[in-house]
């Protein structure tokens, strides 16, 4: 049905996770509507059972495009690509469920490459199952560079008053600080200014941190990594005009970010970026992949297989997800 809204295709998930459950949940809320013109691309038999465990009154219609869908509330329009059981057991991992996530974001993938949906909303998939599968990628971020013939990216958390985007994100520590070299810094820091810049900051105030304690100290803590790695593209960026400044002690940043100091911090690992976001709570999170050439958002929590099926989880994230879709999505002209 045309429609002058934001159309965003939400990807179910693993089906053995909460994803059907919040994704159930998020759809109930009328709200939603107003803003954006919602389907899911999943399994409908699993959306059904989801419903009946939170104790939803909404239906679930299959549907085989975008162009089908009703976008009214009260119905949730599936592209269902019908490729797990309805029995599938909770909280386990499996190959069966990891391959059905991965085709779910591909299947959204080509829908926005085609131009039939303004935005990508993804409910969290499991590594383990994904491995399973054959599909060897650390996350969502890599898939969708992959299959956008994307190379320049990065993810990035945002939740009320602080915003981070990383340099590195699934590697170990070690690897991590080996990966980071002045040309990726430099990098990053563009994505967060010309992200923000999109989405309104006039003047986007960008913080960078240091890898060491107290960003190394003027030398006393590392092996100088700050000066060799970070220094020289913060002033690359500088000298270019881009209103940022660094490497900065991580231990004191974050709270000046959330005080208002700065827009957005460049965190140099993923532990570096995501403890601050998760402190705040995961319900106030969301991944936000940027340099794509679509719009991806996530909640920022996993599959929860532990409070699979009970009905309990927080779809908060989701919504947060799906009202920040909206914002960044291109207008529709009907």
């Amino acid at each position: 049905m045309p429609t002058a809204k934001p159309i965003i295709g939400i990807t179910m998930g693993d089906g053995a996770g909460v994803g059907p459950e919040i994704i159930m949940k998020a759809l109930a809320d009328k709200d939603i509507y107003t803003s954006c013109a919602p389907f899911v691309i999943g399994d409908a038999k699993l959306l059904e059972r989801a419903g009946k465990i939170v104790d939803s009154t909404l239906q679930v219609r299959t549907i085989q495009s975008p162009a089908e869908a009703a976008f009214e509330y009260g119905m949730v329009d599936c592209v269902d690509l019908n490729l797990l059981p309805e029995d599938l057991p909770f909280g386990h991992v499996s190959a069966e469920a990891g391959n059905a996530a991965f085709r779910y974001l591909e299947r959204a993938i080509q829908l926005a490459n085609e131009g039939q949906i303004d935005a990508i909303c993804t409910a969290p998939l499991n590594k383990e199952a994904l491995h399973k599968a054959g599909h060897i990628y650390p996350g969502h971020t890599e898939i969708l560079a992959e299959l956008t013939n994307t190379d320049n990216f990065s993810m990035m958390l945002s939740a009320p008053n602080l915003k981070v985007i990383h340099v590195t994100t699934h590697i170990g520590i070690i690897d991590a600080i080996k990966k980071i070299n002045p040309e990726r810094v430099y990098d990053v820091i563009k994505l967060a200014h010309d992200t923000l810049k999109k989405a309104g900051y006039e003047d986007p105030k960008i913080a960078v941190c240091g890898i060491n304690p107290h960003a190394g100290e003027n030398g006393l803590f590392g092996y100088g990594e700050e000066a060799e790695k970070i220094v020289p593209a913060v002033e690359k960026a500088q000298v270019e005009g881009v209103n940022v400044v660094g490497p900065l002690p991580a231990d004191t940043l974050f709270f000046r970010a959330g005080r208002g100091d700065f827009d957005i911090v460049v965190a140099m690992y993923h532990d570096q970026g995501h403890g601050p976001i998760k402190v705040l709570g995961l319900e106030a999170g969301v991944n936000i992949t940027v340099g794509l050439p679509i719009i991806r958002t996530s909640v920022d929590h996993g599959t929860a297989f532990d409070i699979a099926g009970k009905g309990i989880v927080n779809e908060l994230s989701l919504k947060e997800a799906l009202r920040q879709a909206v914002d960044l999505a291109p207008k529709r002209e009907v």
